[in-house]
């Protein structure tokens, strides 16, 4: 492992980690409705589930991902979970409203670590980065070591700058019903990220 690995496992991190996808639309919808603080567990959560699970795969090999029956039961299961999700969000009262009924919260820093078992977007990311970086050396932890800290960080840089653009959306939300709509909207593009899963 030298510089060169580094840089290039570094680089498809950030590239999947910074587009629109479940981690994403999930913070951007919860920095618009809670704010910053209350979002940044669920933003720390996904960044550790991410370090975690691309730990143990690498550490593992790439046969794990490799097999086609864990990789439909994973892509199922969490395109059901998402589009659930994708309605929570869509149904979401607006946080002053929410605070006064204890009915709404923001998502949980183990929420958001849970959340990755069944993210599809993260098992392409993890299938492609062992097979392309992970040089195929099970029992040395130095790579699954460092794809945890590469992984987990992007995802985590991510997820806050997700976060603050949501918190910055909200500043133009000047009435229940734009957030309604905001609300939705996200949603939907939650749902539309699942689609070249559903076509893979």
């Amino acid at each position: 492992m030298d510089w060169a690995w580094i840089l290039a496992a570094a680089g498809f991190a950030f590239a999947m980690a910074g587009t629109p996808g479940p981690n994403n639309t999930m913070v951007t919808a919860s920095g618009a409705n809670y704010g910053f603080r209350r979002t940044l567990p669920v933003a720390v959560g996904m960044g550790i589930g991410v370090a975690v699970i691309i730990f143990v795969v690498a550490a593992a090999g790439s046969t794990l991902v490799a097999e086609p029956r864990v990789r439909l039961v994973l892509k199922w299961v969490g395109i059901a979970y998402l589009v659930w999700l994708a309605w929570r969000i869509a149904n979401a009262a607006p946080a002053g409203l929410a605070a006064e009924s204890g009915r709404q919260r923001p998502f949980t820093a183990v929420e958001g670590a849970l959340l990755q078992l069944v993210n599809p977007k993260l098992w392409v990311m993890v299938a492609g980065a062992v097979v392309t970086y992970g040089k195929g050396g099970a029992g040395d932890l130095t790579v699954p070591t460092a794809f945890a800290i590469i992984f987990g960080g992007a995802t985590l840089a991510s997820t806050v700058a997700w976060t603050v653009l949501g918190v910055g959306a909200a500043r133009f939300i000047t009435s229940e019903r734009s957030l309604r709509i905001f609300n939705r909207a996200m949603a939907l593009l939650l749902v539309l990220s699942l689609v070249p899963v559903v076509l893979e």
